[in-house]
């Protein structure tokens, strides 16, 4: 996690060269195999609809293209398939070029071709975007080395598994700093795609696409990923942004518990104020609702793996088997070797 005053802020896009006109926002798509449909469709019926007013679909002020350098068609990973539209064509006629990821198992997501490609984009300065795990397609190609990688919660650990040398962060839905972009994936495309649109075309087309969408907002990049733990701590899940934030970092980072300090930098607010923000809207201060997120996991592994208690209390923070099993049996009434005979099952997080 960053310290609060390093935190990427969402950047513009790069001023064209001097002579060239203002035109259509050009959008270049390169699809994965096994590609998630969803965050296809909803970033491009976001430009198809900021093109034109209400829903005429004439590509008037925005205009894209799905790129390959073959025409068979593209499976997504539901078994819609999707056919390209053009060639790989020089990458300077579009505005950005939007990698979209989909299964993380699949061999090959993108073929050498495309990769080339998106080096050359690259090297000719153009923005370049992962949507969903299409951010692990840019990261393979070794193009998001400065950029702070917004990948999805369910994600982040296969990330940092693949890219140790790389930011992650998942605790925000996307991020843009001008030359790259990441994003979550899921709905959260159609937020990075009107907050694209603002900027390209403007306010106005971002709304018309967002009403017709019928998407009462666009969220900003700072509101947080959804995720289940979460959501059963908090309620309902709506609550102030810096809280849920922290609490996605918590849940990312089991193993090696954070500072309190460091969580509320990356806030940018005082331990103090933190918790502060923590009792008022949970109920509890952050090291109790980081203490419950730690269990919670612990709860799950215990039921649903057949791992060693000892490693399983590491696995969730725990220097050792009988802290974690006073803390357990604290928080569940129960030891975990009880939890464990008695065989109870719980969702999966």
């Amino acid at each position: 996690m960053w310290r609060g005053h390093d935190r990427p802020e969402p950047g513009t896009f790069p001023s064209r060269a001097a002579g060239q006109t203002q035109s259509k926002f050009k959008v270049g798509f390169i699809l994965a195999r096994s590609f998630t449909l969803s965050a296809f469709s909803l970033f491009v019926d976001t430009l198809r609809l900021a093109g034109d007013e209400l829903d005429r679909s004439r590509r008037l002020r925005a205009d894209w293209e799905v790129l390959a350098n073959t025409r068979h068609l593209i499976r997504s990973s539901c078994g819609v398939s999707v056919a390209p539209t053009s060639d790989l064509v020089a990458p300077e006629r579009f505005d950005v070029i939007v990698v979209v990821g989909g299964l993380l198992g699949t061999d090959q997501s993108c073929d050498a071709e495309a990769l080339a490609y998106l080096n050359q984009a690259a090297k000719s300065r153009v923005p370049l975007i992962g949507l969903c795990t299409g951010t692990f397609m840019l990261a393979e190609a070794g193009l998001m080395g400065a950029h702070h990688n917004c990948v999805s919660w369910l994600h982040v650990d296969d990330f940092r598994d693949r890219f140790p040398h790389l930011r992650v962060r998942a605790d925000r839905l996307f991020n843009f700093d001008g030359r790259r972009g990441s994003c979550a994936g899921g709905s959260s495309a159609a937020d990075l795609a009107a907050f694209l649109v603002r900027s390209r075309i403007g306010p106005a087309a971002a709304q018309n696409a967002l009403d017709v969408l019928q998407i009462n907002h666009a969220r900003h990049f700072t509101d947080a990923q959804a995720r289940l733990p979460i959501r059963q701590l908090t309620g309902d899940g709506t609550i102030d942004n810096r809280v849920n934030a922290v609490l996605l970092t918590m849940e990312q980072n089991l193993v090696a518990p954070k500072a309190i300090e460091q969580l509320a930098a990356s806030v940018n607010v005082s331990r103090r104020q933190l918790e502060r923000l923590f009792r008022t809207i949970l109920g509890m201060s952050p090291a109790r609702a980081y203490s419950e997120l730690r269990l919670r996991r612990a709860h799950y592994l215990l039921i649903n793996t057949d791992r060693r208690i000892v490693d399983i209390a590491i696995d969730v923070g725990f220097d050792n088997a009988s802290h974690f099993s006073r803390a357990f049996r604290k928080i569940h009434g129960r030891s975990p070797t009880a939890l464990r005979i008695d065989g109870e099952t719980v969702p999966s997080v």
